[in-house]
């Protein structure tokens, strides 16, 4: 079963984003805020960015050395809708999406699928 580690610091938001990926069948194995890491072994990393770029930079290369060589996916109400997985914003943050809040569930659960695949 796929292991997903998600950083959000908003607690509802976790919650929420908790629900949808173990409703659609995924295990969260650590739901962390930024400054909590989690060492666990993850398949994919989901990371509230909310802050200028070069934090968030700074935030994602943070958790990729927590977490190498996971794929990771960015959720902001920064970004714009419908940002691409090979846009520019994808690429300066080293990440495989992005995704913009509000998210919604079918968003968040294609991305996860796109790139781990369906739950086991």
């Amino acid at each position: 079963m796929s292991c997903i580690v998600i950083y959000e610091e908003n607690d509802l938001m976790r919650a929420l984003l908790e629900e949808w990926l173990r409703e659609a069948g995924y295990r969260v194995c650590a739901a962390a805020a930024h400054s909590q890491q989690s060492a666990k072994v993850a398949d994919l990393v989901i990371v509230n960015v909310h802050t200028p770029k070069q934090a968030a930079a700074r935030l994602i290369r943070e958790i990729q050395a927590v977490h190498p060589a996971t794929p990771l996916i960015a959720i902001s109400g920064h970004f714009l809708p419908g940002l691409s997985a090979s846009g520019p914003i994808a690429q300066t943050l080293g990440v495989q999406q992005v995704i913009a809040k509000p998210l919604a569930r079918i968003d968040l659960l294609g991305a996860v699928r796109a790139i781990i695949g369906a739950p086991s």
